[in-house]
């Protein structure tokens, strides 16, 4: 049954273009109810309006908590037109054709580190949840909108269907109404769970879909892009593409991998380059051109289809250098020159992005990382750490300051890199990673072989393990490499045996006491 539209409640905490959609209804011959700050917005605005308060009869009461909650709004919400018309003559209800209900800002709330408990607690909004699952479940007669972005799709249909929403419009809005009033309902529960405990006994999620893919991971699976509600800056979730094709699963995949890479690195212009979600390269340099170039020349080989992600607003000069240089798939950064655009244009395929400016926040309200398995999920908190304490030397040979900082340097590539994970590294350059090997000793010498087949010279180097050395040929297999220096978290039974090896080759060692296991 088609509804023409003639009375509208109004009741939104988001009020971007509320007023003209009121005043586009009232021109088309509708009615308007509304509350509180909605009501005066309208009003303000010289558009007819009626306070809810005023046309049930019953004030406004507890502060704002009790002014919807009203037989006269719910019946008229939720009366089946032909069915209920006696109830609703006998009770004096008049039917509600459309709401714009949006809720109080309890995520934003949620966010605000200045925010008390009870400012918390007091943006649960309890009538427009409960008005936009009325609205929702009686859509064969009302429409619901939560969302400004359809304010003129709904008025669009009104005027294609001379003053009524089509079904397969008001189907649609119902399906957001509900989930717009889950994820609120779960945004609060996961809160309200978490106060206790740090995972809540039921976890409840929602994601907004960016947008479908062509494919997942493989031609035969489907996929789509979802993003948390509210994304920090700075990922990939965050990033606009400027140009080139749609980007594809595995793009997706690697270019998060790239991106959650470099911006551990700050002290310098920065280029990760990552192939099948490895780094294959890491560097900083005086600009970005030479951190690219760096970076490049670790594995020239692998860089071939990689992406390639920076720290810095990315110039022209690196721009030109890419593009003459290697076929890559995708190049993110916080920033893109119109300039390096132009020249990017030269390879229209070429995916470029600009994820906005780095954060370190991650995802607003939703602290938590998450891994699908066969009938459930992995939940764990984010690895943000880099090490639990100062390194501390661990054997006899002291690091010196340079080590130390070619360490710490290689130390947070091996935080990115598959396990086991071995990179070797000297002066703010990777030479050499082995990533994703079964055993430890393997990931060491495959990192040799790469630094031979890049043409690097590996002799007075460093390296960096995501987790202890069980045993001590890692360490001997290192010194064989001419590696000087080693950092590692530290706490194998067999510790002693390895500071031994160190000691024996005149290694020096830190301990970092953290491990980064990223499988």
């Amino acid at each position: 049954m088609t509804t023409r539209i003639q009375r509208a409640l109004l009741s939104v905490s988001d009020k971007q273009g509320v007023v003209a959609f009121a005043a586009a209804l009232h021109e088309r011959g509708v009615a308007l109810l509304s509350t509180g700050g909605t009501a005066r917005a309208i009003s303000e605005a010289g558009i007819p309006v009626t306070q809810v308060s005023e046309y049930t009869g019953a004030p406004e009461i507890m502060d704002g908590r009790v002014k919807t909650l009203h037989p006269k709004i719910h019946g008229g919400i939720l009366a089946r037109r032909g069915i209920d018309d006696e109830v609703m003559a006998e009770q004096g209800i008049t039917g509600i054709d459309l709401v714009c209900v949006n809720l109080y800002p309890f995520r934003q709330t949620l966010a605000n580190p200045d925010a008390s408990r009870q400012d918390i607690v007091e943006n649960i909004d309890i009538g427009g949840p409960c008005m936009l699952r009325a609205a929702a479940k009686n859509h064969a007669f009302v429409t619901v909108v939560v969302d400004s972005d359809d304010y003129a799709a709904v008025l669009a249909d009104i005027d294609a269907h001379n003053g009524a929403v089509s079904d397969d419009l008001r189907r649609r809005l119902a399906g957001k109404g509900f989930a717009h009033t889950a994820g609120y309902d779960a945004a609060i529960a996961n809160w309200l769970g978490s106060e206790a405990q740090p995972f809540p006994d039921a976890l409840s999620l929602q994601l907004h879909k960016a947008q479908d893919l062509r494919y997942g991971e493989n031609p035969h699976q489907q996929a789509a892009f979802y993003r948390w509600p509210e994304s920090a800056t700075g990922c990939i979730a965050s990033c606009h593409q400027l140009q080139g094709k749609d980007l594809s699963f595995n793009n997706i995949a690697d270019t998060d991998a790239a991106l959650e890479t470099v911006k551990l690195f700050d002290e310098a212009p920065a280029c990760v380059i990552v192939k099948h979600a490895n780094p294959c390269g890491v560097a900083l340099g005086k600009d970005l051109q030479q951190a690219y170039e760096r970076a490049f020349a670790t594995d020239s080989t692998s860089a071939f289809g990689g992406i390639i992600a920076f720290n810095r607003r990315l110039d022209a000069a690196t721009a030109r250098a890419i593009v003459d240089r290697q076929f890559a798939e995708v190049i993110v950064a916080p920033e893109v020159a119109d300039e390096a655009l132009q020249i990017f244009a030269e390879k229209k395929n070429l995916r470029v992005l600009s994820c906005g400016e780095f954060s370190d926040t991650g995802n607003a309200g939703e602290a938590k990382e998450i891994r699908s398995v066969a009938g459930g999920v992995l939940v764990q908190s984010f690895d943000r750490d880099i090490t639990a304490r100062e390194p501390e030397d661990a054997g006899e040979t002291r690091a010196t300051e340079q080590q130390r900082q070619d360490l710490l340097f290689a130390w947070r590539v091996a935080k990115q890199v598959k396990s086991n994970a071995i990179v070797y590294a000297r002066d703010g350059q990777t030479l050499g990673i082995g990533a994703g090997q079964m055993s430890r000793i393997d990931s060491a010498r495959i990192a040799v072989r790469k630094a031979q087949d890049a043409g690097l010279d590996i002799q007075g180097a460093v390296m960096a393990s995501d987790a202890f050395f069980p045993f001590r040929d890692g360490i001997d297999a290192a010194a064989e490499a001419g590696i000087a220096a080693v950092i590692q978290p530290g706490g194998s039974m067999r510790d002693d045996e390895v500071i031994a090896a160190a000691n024996e080759h005149g290694m020096a060692m830190l301990f970092t006491g953290m491990r980064h296991f990223k499988h």
